[in-house]
């Protein structure tokens, strides 16, 4: 996004000298809140909407971003009021981009009334990751498509590990339409293999379908993945047994999901290799029997790997 404000011909260097020292809060993204946010102080001079001087930008998917927005800002710059037309053709310019194997990142602001959020700005409900100020009356600016070139050698690669008998799948934090547009371009799965049962699933269906991750005695939900030894089970391993066999492509992926994938897998006798370079991969990477992180990933995920590439 840097290079393409570059080649707009704005000095984004400027711009961060201008307002880093303004920074109030920093929301960081992860897997589960699929956003961040950053909460400045205007300068002097500068018009806001409540003439309080403070504005909360945010980016992340771009339909979890558009679900907190109530307008958009037209091509003349002016905030108009988003109705159900433009959202659909929002939408289908989301799936468009999708299709095309491109990750939509979506931008919008919000102009801060005093005391929005708490004192601080920073109240949010007990259990949730999703600030106040985050949950809606946002002003979309935009929905940028974002291009993963995948390498020459990678169809190949993946080609040459399903005829050694290993089976490649994808397990991401995109949406599903994306994913299965990459996985098409990587060899992944073919055209058409998406719409049979339980070849392309979603994070929270997968969950609900293998049962979630119990405890063996209690049958109570594990939520602490990795804490509980032998203790941990796969709540539905006839279904299980079901994604062993089909599943190829795991999007909208959270944390767990991943772990639970390893887990149930390895249950079934199957030797998993992990691949992953954040945080969030680290109980995954842990508890494959080889876990590979990426040399560019976190400190937590090189700790929690075998191998690093």
């Amino acid at each position: 996004m840097l290079k393409f404000i570059y080649r707009c011909g704005v000095d984004f260097h400027h711009q961060r000298q201008r307002y880093l020292p303004k920074e109030m809060l920093r929301f960081q993204f992860d897997s589960a809140r699929k956003r961040m946010s950053t909460v400045l102080e205007l300068e002097d001079g500068e018009e806001t909407e409540h003439g309080y001087g403070k504005r909360i930008h945010v980016k992340g998917a771009s339909e979890i971003v558009l679900s907190t927005c109530t307008h958009y800002l037209d091509s003349n710059g002016n905030k108009t009021q988003l109705d159900d037309l433009m959202l659909q053709q929002l939408d289908q310019i989301i799936k468009m981009y999708a299709k095309k194997a491109l990750r939509t990142i979506a931008f919008a602001y919000k102009d801060l009334k005093e005391g929005d959020g708490g004192p601080n700005h920073e109240s949010k409900p007990e259990g949730s990751k999703i600030y106040d100020i985050e949950m809606g009356d946002f002003t979309l600016i935009c929905i940028a498509g974002i291009k993963d070139i995948i390498r020459d050698e990678v169809p190949l690669a993946v080609q040459q590990c399903n005829e050694a008998g290993v089976r490649v799948r994808m397990v991401t934090g995109d949406n599903k339409i994306t994913a299965i547009a990459i996985a098409k371009e990587c060899g992944i799965i073919y055209e058409g293999e998406e719409d049979e049962q339980c070849v392309c699933m979603e994070g929270p269906e997968f969950n609900e379908f293998v049962g979630g991750l119990k405890h063996k005695t209690t049958g109570e939900d594990i939520s602490i993945m990795g804490k509980n030894g032998d203790k941990e089970v796969i709540g539905n391993p006839k279904n299980m047994l079901i994604v062993r066999n089909k599943l190829k492509v795991l999007a909208r992926s959270r944390p767990n999901d991943k772990y639970i994938m390893v887990k149930g897998l390895r249950d079934l006798g199957d030797i998993v290799a992990v691949t992953g370079d954040g945080t969030n991969d680290a109980p995954a990477l842990k508890k494959a029997d080889v876990g590979f992180a990426m040399k560019t990933g976190t400190q937590v995920a090189h700790n929690a790997s075998d191998i690093i590439i």
